[in-house]
């Protein structure tokens, strides 16, 4: 089995300066950072000064104010009734969606879903981004190379800018021509959005309690790791990452075998590395409902469960995933019965290659 490069080290806290300020004595007052115009950032970002009310924007895109603000909300931005804070690009998209169900292509409700599934990746995207380039602002502050903090980050963002809308695209094509192909790959079947797929949930043991020991900081270093490593494993066996959930990944693969291999593999890069902790992974296998990027289902439900079954650094399957692994590749090994919240009595299977 091919694995993801060796294990990286936890990146280590970014070092005090050796003039770092001393402690504050009584009565003394701290000295915040140079912060500038904070809206500069904003109008660097959206490269347009704000001109239009939520009104003007609904009788620009020709639809009702009710339906502009529900596109709004589904984007997941807060509404603005009176104030002129919307820009020429936000009348833009909202016509944009409108043309579209005005074509016949979709109709408002498929839009409103189409529009909550960009915004909530989006959202996710942005927080990511923000948080990593954070790290280089702080960076370049104590170099003391480009001013105040809001000049420091507008102009990383607009360097940034430009080629990261083009990454963005490239990798959006990319996933799109990838989920149309498990279209195409489902043929004939009665509903799309139905398959079976083997679930895996990866979980990381006594996180609750790792993350009262370490500082925030390290506890998100080892976040971060954790869900990068988990995604190299599940892409190189062909599977999907559906969510990250701090100490948790869920993943899914149309191979019951990619499926172990994708779950030995993650206990490989963090279960077996010392510098990381345990792992456990259930995977389960039976029918799912895909809606918006998700999965739903009792095989999700189940892979959950069975990680409370299996031990530190081990692998636990349902009997269904157990029948569609070969004998002569895979020993397996049923469990006594116990009860699991929302399946009764279910008989869970410990797992390994002959």
């Amino acid at each position: 089995m091919t694995l993801p490069p060796g294990p990286d080290p936890l990146p280590e806290p970014v070092p005090e300066p050796d003039d770092a300020p001393a402690a504050l004595a009584e009565g003394e007052e701290a000295v915040r950072p140079e912060w500038g115009d904070p809206a500069a950032i904003v109008r660097a970002i959206l490269r347009e000064e704000p001109t239009y009310s939520a009104a003007e924007v609904a009788e620009d895109a020709g639809i009702t104010l009710g339906q502009a603000r529900r596109l709004w909300r589904a984007l997941g931005f807060p509404e603005a009734d009176g104030a002129a804070v919307y820009t020429a690009s936000d009348t833009d998209a909202i016509r944009t969606m409108v043309e579209a169900i005005d074509s016949g292509l979709l109709d408002f409700d498929l839009a409103v879903t189409i529009t909550r599934a960009l915004g909530q990746t989006m959202a996710r995207l942005a927080d990511w981004e923000v948080g990593a380039l954070v790290h280089r602002v702080e960076e370049l502050q104590v170099e003391g190379q480009r001013g105040n903090v809001t000049q420091t980050a507008a102009h990383l963002l607009e360097e940034l800018g430009d080629g990261f809308e083009t990454m963005m695209v490239y990798v959006w094509r990319r996933h799109l021509a990838a989920a149309v192909s498990r279209i195409v790959a489902l043929g004939q079947a009665d509903d799309l959005h139905t398959t079976r797929l083997t679930v895996g949930f990866a979980d990381i043991v006594s996180f609750t309690a790792l993350s009262n020991e370490i500082s925030r900081e390290r506890i998100g270093d080892l976040v971060e790791l954790f869900e990068s490593r988990c995604a190299d494993v599940v892409a190189t066996q062909r599977g999907r990452v559906i969510k990250s959930i701090g100490d948790s990944v869920l993943f899914v693969n149309d191979d019951p075998i990619r499926a172990y291999d994708t779950a030995e593999g993650i206990i490989t890069v963090i279960g077996r590395d010392p510098r990381m902790p345990d792992v456990r992974v259930g995977l389960a296998t039976g029918d799912v409902v895909m809606r918006v990027g998700d999965v739903f289902g009792p095989p999700v439900n189940l892979a959950a469960r069975l990680t409370a079954v299996a031990r530190r650094n081990r692998i636990i399957i349902d009997a269904a995933t157990a029948a569609r692994l070969p004998e002569d590749q895979f020993e397996t090994r049923r469990l006594p019965e116990r009860p699991v919240r929302g399946f009764g009595l279910v008989e869970p299977v410990a797992v390994r290659r002959h």
